[in-house]
């Protein structure tokens, strides 16, 4: 973490991100000055904030507020087909899928968009699915502590499916079990039942 901040201490500035991109199209082979591609560096500088603005989100602040009035509830709490974007770290080409996030509360529960915030704060990243799936259970394990957490990620990778292999339709799947999910057969089976997995 604290190397990440250094090199985040260095960060480029707007202009010099522009410049990269000017770069690229003329690596690419065509010219940045040319009428359609003289706003280009601009736009894409923009859809960066957008597609990493993750690197602005502390991921365990986002579970803060929690509710513990809850009549006692101790069952499965499961949060499925949470819609997300992603790029691969490899190439910088977007991964999209849905993710499934479980967890059996110990004491407390969080409002439901909390586990789409969280997704989000990690996705919003250069990343790698089995990265992702881990951080969000990690995270969710480490600052709700409930007796059990589940996450599984189902997503389609560009960088397989539009270059190297080229394998459209294909869709991989990561799944990371923490506490009761990962020690208990039949709490495991429930959640996959749910899932229709």
């Amino acid at each position: 973490m604290k190397e990440l901040k250094e090199s985040m201490s260095k960060k480029p500035t707007r202009n010099q991100a522009e410049d990269a991109v000017r770069t690229l199209i003329r690596w690419a082979g065509d010219d940045p000055k040319r009428e359609g591609l003289v706003d280009t560096p601009k736009r894409v500088v923009k859809a960066y904030e957008e597609f990493f603005s993750g690197y602005n989100v502390n991921p365990a602040a986002v579970l803060n507020r929690t509710f513990k009035e809850v009549e006692g509830y101790d069952e499965m709490i499961v949060l499925r087909d949470i819609v997300f974007k992603s790029h691969c770290e490899h190439h910088m080409v977007p991964f999209t899928g849905k993710a499934h996030v479980a967890y059996i509360p110990g004491n407390k529960v969080l409002g439901v968009s909390k586990l789409a915030r969280l997704v989000d704060a990690y996705a919003k990243r250069l990343q790698v699915q089995e990265k992702l799936t881990a951080q969000i259970a990690t995270t969710l394990h480490e600052v709700l502590k409930p007796r059990g957490v589940a996450v599984v990620i189902e997503a389609t990778h560009m960088c397989m499916t539009t270059r190297g292999v080229q394998k459209p339709g294909s869709v991989m799947q990561t799944s990371q079990l923490l506490g009761l999910f990962k020690s208990d057969p039949r709490t495991r089976q429930e959640l996959f039942s749910l899932l229709k997995l």
